[in-house]
C-alpha cells in the first residue's frame, strides 16, 4: 500500500532531526548546586553522589568560576556550618558560611548569578527546616510563624552579602510574602525570590541529606513538605507563592513530577524551575557504574524531558557535564 504520510522521512539523519527538533536544552537553562563547608580548605567527596563534593570557602569560588567558564549562568549554594543548635543560629549571621561564599564567588566571578538556599535544616542540630514547638496534638513539630521570622533574617543576610536570588526551601506558609516585604524594606528590592513552591516529601532526597549533613534526628518532614499524591494542591501552592511575590517558582523533585511541571507551565506565565534531585542523580550514577545505562544518553534524555514538560530552569548536579555535552 502506498503511504503518503511518512514521519520517518524527517528522522533519517542527524541533520534532519536537528532541523525538526521541538525541544532544545541549552546551557542557559542550567543551575549548578554547590555545597560549601565553613573550613577554608575542603574537598570532601559525597559518597552517595559520585563526582560531587563539599567545598571549602577557599575552593568554592574556583568551583563556581569553572561553572561560569562553561557558560552556566547560575549556582545554588547550600551551607554546612561548623556550629549547629536548636535555633539554627549560624544561618542568619552576616559572616555565615553562605554569606562568605557569596562574597568570594562574586569577587571571583562578578557576572555569575548566585542563588542561596534559605532554610534551617543544615543549621539545626535536629535537622528540621525550622524552629520546633509542640503542636495542638502534643507532637513536636515545626513552628511555622516563628520559623518565618528567622528565614527573613537569613535572607537579609544573604542579600547583604550580594546574593542575586534567595530561594526559600522550607515550605512554611507565608514565607514568600514575608521575605519580599523584608527585602523591599531593607534596600534589597532588586533581589529576586525563587520559591520552592511545590516541594514534595520525596524518597529521592536521601543523598542530599548526606551532602548537606541535614538528616532529621527524629520523625520526617511530611508535616510541611507536600504529599506526593497531591497535584491540585501543588498548583495552589504555586499560585500562592506567585501572589505573595515569587519571581521564579519551583517543582521538586523533577522526574516523578513531570505532570506537575507541565500543569504549572500551562497555568502560570512565570519562570519555572525544576530540581533534578540527588536521588535521581545517584540512581543513574549507580546504574551507569554497572554498565546498565549509558550515562550521557540517559542524562540528555531526562534533561530534555524536564525541558519538554515546561521547565525553563533546570537545577542539576550534571550541569557541568551537560555544559560540555551540549556544546560538543
Amino acid at each position: 500500500m502506498y503511504l503518503s504520510v511518512r514521519p520517518r522521512r524527517l528522522r533519517r539523519n542527524e541533520t534532519l532531526r536537528r532541523l525538526t527538533r521541538e525541544t532544545r536544552v541549552s546551557v542557559d537553562n542550567l543551575v549548578l548546586p554547590l555545597f560549601v563547608r565553613e573550613e577554608a580548605h575542603a574537598c570532601k567527596a559525597i559518597t552517595s553522589m559520585p563526582g560531587q563534593y563539599q567545598w571549602g570557602l577557599a575552593e568554592v569560588a574556583d568551583a563556581a568560576a569553572r561553572a561560569a567558564d562553561t557558560g552556566i549562568p547560575a549556582v545554588l549554594l547550600f551551607g554546612i556550618p561548623a556550629h549547629k543548635d536548636a535555633e539554627g543560629s549560624s544561618a542568619w549571621k552576616r559572616d555565615s558560611v553562605v554569606c562568605r561564599a557569596v562574597e568570594a564567588i562574586k569577587q571571583r566571578s562578578p557576572g555569575l548569578c548566585v542563588i542561596t538556599d534559605v532554610c534551617l535544616c543544615e543549621y539545626t542540630d535536629h535537622g528540621h527546616c525550622g524552629l520546633l514547638h509542640q503542636n495542638r496534638d502534643g507532637i513536636t513539630d515545626v513552628n511555622n510563624d516563628a520559623t518565618v521570622e528567622v528565614l527573613v533574617k537569613e535572607a537579609l543576610a544573604h542579600a547583604g552579602a550580594g546574593a542575586d536570588i534567595v530561594a526559600p526551601s522550607d515550605m512554611m506558609d507565608g514565607r514568600v510574602f514575608a521575605l519580599r516585604d523584608a527585602l523591599d524594606a531593607n534596600s534589597h528590592a532588586e533581589v529576586a525570590i525563587m520559591a520552592y513552591s511545590a516541594k514534595f516529601a520525596s524518597a529521592f532526597y536521601g543523598p542530599f541529606r548526606e551532602a548537606a549533613e541535614s538528616p532529621p534526628r527524629f520523625g520526617d518532614r511530611r508535616s510541611y513538605q507536600m504529599d506526593p499524591a497531591n497535584g491540585n494542591e501543588a498548583l495552589r501552592e504555586i499560585a500562592l507563592d506567585i501572589e505573595e511575590g515569587a519571581d521564579i517558582v519551583m517543582v521538586k523533585p523533577a522526574l516523578c513530577y513531570l505532570d506537575i511541571i507541565r500543569r504549572a507551565a500551562d497555568e502560570f506565565n512565570i519562570p519555572l524551575a525544576a530540581y533534578n534531585v540527588s536521588g535521581e542523580y545517584a540512581m543513574i550514577k549507580a546504574a551507569a557504574a554497572q554498565g546498565w545505562l549509558d550515562e550521557r544518553r540517559t542524562v540528555l534524555e531526562l534533561t530534555t524531558s524536564i525541558r519538554r514538560a515546561g521547565a525553563s530552569i533546570i537545577i542539576t548536579y550534571w550541569a557541568m557535564d551537560l555544559a560540555g555535552w551540549l556544546q560538543e
